[in-house]
């Protein structure tokens, strides 16, 4: 059970003397930690791994219909999957054991529709096996995804589904060892095969699966295990809103333990609630969930990861990263690449604690500066912590490196076994005889990283602004990161002028057009460059003193839309949908319904074999979920060459490819069916075509 406010604590009384300093340890502040919660927070890096019938179709979300044999990932090595996060510095790996199509990795004996049942070793394989017996060889631990929807199920929506729910769980959670995490997807109902049924069936998320009783078996099952949930009854762990890879920077380690919770309350938490319920931030190191050949190129970059890395667990949080196993059954070259990177940048970054054991000075120490002293804050041992009189809710921590230092990274970690109590802290470093502010933050929780300038002080002041109680902080530290150069951002507008721009604008950029990796002996970029047709951008941002490279900034655009024009919307603005700027958007006027149409006249007929999509950015509005894509030669006759839906673009609203049979086209249609929101809106960021 998810531990709900503490009783209060009676702490023996302080030295009856008036003025002798508090000498017993700090009461609880508001709900803690529980051990199992305590022992994940302590993980604070783990592996999503994706994979399932979907991997072979280029679906984030299978209708449960697709034949079990297309399933055959002849290279399937779990022992790679566990290398690669081993040597990435994760702490486990969550495998989604069944996704929304109901596809079991298992073979499991309540359903047909398994790896049984598949071409993949002749039916006689188990990936949930391979993968407990990988995680046991690398030192990892084993986390379970099993979606509660499942949409190849016949039965799903009625009350025999929750036996057959609970009896895979069971076959889960008592066969393959300890597992840390259970994970429940919060989709839950929609359009699906469903034995056959082809139909839509709807559920209430908060009743259907009975989530007391099935929580209650789970944690008999495994007494050590933590539970996400997005759906009904409240878990050990929180979503925070969004999949893009960052959680807020104020973020309590709190919910209340009933009641809707909006956004707001799962990106930030709830400074007085009742529950300890931590933040995962889950995301995927490609735009999918599922692999996707043409993501290859859409890995994300050092600097993205390095974003997520301080934007998770950087902010009180931990962070779930996932892999899109591709259809070898192999993490791929690219992904693997990318978080090595990573690891290495973070050693890199937090090699030298320049706090560590140094000379340490506190406005205010609770009794025995053995037990309670600054130096506790700074001694490297997470169990011990400095610690202020119960009515001191402010007060500073001063660090005197010795000598000038230069440094650019601030940590601090609370003791959160006696709660989270820190609102608000500032840092400053004694620069030139002067107190300087180098940053501020509000929580900080089990960790807290803040990024700033480099700047060469003698002396760091920690100070606590506001707390909620007398603050308890176990660990500082004071890094020193080495510059990460960001790659560019490149975009063609719609006459096919290619913009590569830099994040910092003084940046030497060299860049190729025909896919080729380009180094300081490519040609370097002086201004806009003209291009027409398929065209394949590379570039990277050099830095002639170090002489290293940013990462490979690529994008590939198709043909050029100099010549495309918006029929049939009066509306100046519409033309952002091909201006190629995907900051740019088109929202349909407010009185219009659905279904809404785009038309497009490409000027030419080409060969289409698909589209893209990309909803506006920044924008919950509008954003399509369903849509019918038609195409036509003359303008007057009309045919469907793809329908189907987005899937989960509602939490990841990227770029969304859709590929079909190669049709000859001049015009264009792309339909609105229906949105994430269920209104009439519709948004447009980008409108594309993919040809041949």
């Amino acid at each position: 059970m998810i531990r709900k406010i503490c009783k209060a604590i009676t702490v023996i009384a302080c030295l009856a003397v008036s003025g002798y300093a508090q000498t017993t340890a700090p009461g609880l502040c508001g709900p803690v930690p529980s051990e199992n919660q305590m022992k994940w927070q302590e993980m604070e890096y783990y592996a999503f791994i994706h994979l399932s019938t979907n991997t072979f179709t280029d679906q984030e979300w299978g209708y449960g219909e697709d034949d079990p044999k297309i399933f055959n990932p002849v290279n399937l090595d779990c022992r790679q999957w566990a290398r690669v996060c081993k040597e990435a510095g994760m702490k486990g790996i969550i495998l989604t054991a069944k996704h929304h199509s109901g596809f079991c990795l298992w073979p499991s004996k309540y359903t047909e529709y398994s790896v049984k049942n598949s071409s993949w070793r002749g039916g006689k394989g188990d990936i949930v096996r391979d993968l407990a017996n990988a995680c046991k060889e690398y030192g990892l631990k084993l986390g379970i995804y099993l979606s509660p929807w499942d949409r190849n199920s016949a039965v799903y929506g009625t009350p025999e589904y929750i036996t057959y729910f609970r009896n895979q769980l069971k076959e889960l959670l008592t066969n393959y060892g300890d597992i840390f995490e259970i994970w429940f997807d919060g989709a839950n109902g929609g359009s699906g095969y469903y034995g056959g049924a082809r139909e839509t069936r709807k559920i209430d998320r908060t009743t259907y699966y009975d989530w007391k009783n099935t929580y209650k078996l789970i944690r008999q099952l495994q007494p050590k295990i933590v539970i996400w949930n997005d759906g009904g009854e409240r878990g050990d762990l929180r979503w925070v809103g969004t999949e893009g890879g960052y959680v807020g920077e104020t973020n309590w380690s709190l919910l209340n333990a009933t009641g809707e919770v909006p956004y707001d309350m799962l990106h930030h938490g709830v400074e007085n609630g009742d529950s300890w319920v931590p933040a995962e931030v889950n995301t995927s190191i490609r735009p999918g969930w599922f692999y996707h050949a043409y993501e290859d190129s859409r890995v994300k970059s050092l600097p993205d990861l390095l974003n997520t890395y301080y934007s998770s667990f950087g902010r009180n949080g931990a962070l779930l990263l996932n892999f899109p196993v591709d259809r070898r059954g192999l993490i791929h070259e690219t992904d693997e690449k990318a978080v090595l990177a990573l690891a290495k940048a973070v050693k890199e970054a937090f090699a030298v604690n320049f706090a560590e054991k140094k000379k340490v000075s506190a406005s205010n120490v609770r009794g025995n500066v053995k037990t309670f002293g600054a130096s506790m804050a700074v001694d490297g041992n997470k169990n011990t912590y400095w610690a202020t009189d119960d009515a001191i809710t402010a007060a500073s921590l001063t660090i005197d490196f010795g000598k000038p230092t230069t440094f650019n990274r601030f940590l601090a970690q609370e003791y959160i076994r006696l709660g989270q109590r820190v609102k608000a802290f500032k840092v400053e470093g004694l620069v030139g005889g002067s107190w300087k502010e180098l940053a501020n933050g509000t929580t900080i929780g089990y960790k807290r990283i803040l990024l700033f300038p480099a700047v060469t002080a003698a002396q760091l002041r920690f100070t606590i602004t506001a707390a909620k109680s007398c603050p308890l902080i176990s660990n500082i530290g004071v890094y020193n990161a080495p510059p990460i150069l960001i790659a560019p951002e490149i975009i063609r507008d719609q006459s096919g002028t290619v913009y590569i721009r830099p994040a910092d604008k003084g940046s030497v950029i060299y860049y190729t057009l025909d896919g080729s990796q380009p180094t300081k002996d490519a040609k370097r970029y002086e201004g806009p460059v003209q291009t027409d047709g398929k065209v394949n951008v590379k570039a990277i941002v050099y830095d002639p003193i170090s002489k290293k490279s940013s990462a490979v900034a690529g994008e590939k655009f198709d043909i050029s839309r100099k010549d495309w024009k918006i029929s049939g919307i009066k509306d100046d603005k519409v033309n952002r949908v091909i201006d190629g700027d995907p900051a740019t958007a088109w929202y349909q006027e407010r009185d219009k319904k659905l279904p809404a149409d785009i038309d497009i006249d490409m000027g030419k007929t080409e060969n289409v074999s698909g589209f893209k999509y990309l909803p506006g950015q920044g924008s919950t509005e509008g954003i399509i979920t369903h849509y019918q894509f038609y195409v036509s030669e003359d303008n007057k006759e009309w045919k469907i060459a793809d329908e189907g839906e987005f899937s989960n673009i509602k939490n990841n609203p990227l770029w969304q490819v859709k590929e079909f049979k190669p049709v000859k086209a001049r015009y264009i249609r792309l339909r609105a069916l229906h949105n994430t929101q269920q209104n009439d809106a519709a948004g447009y960021a980008e409108l594309d075509v993919i040809t041949r």
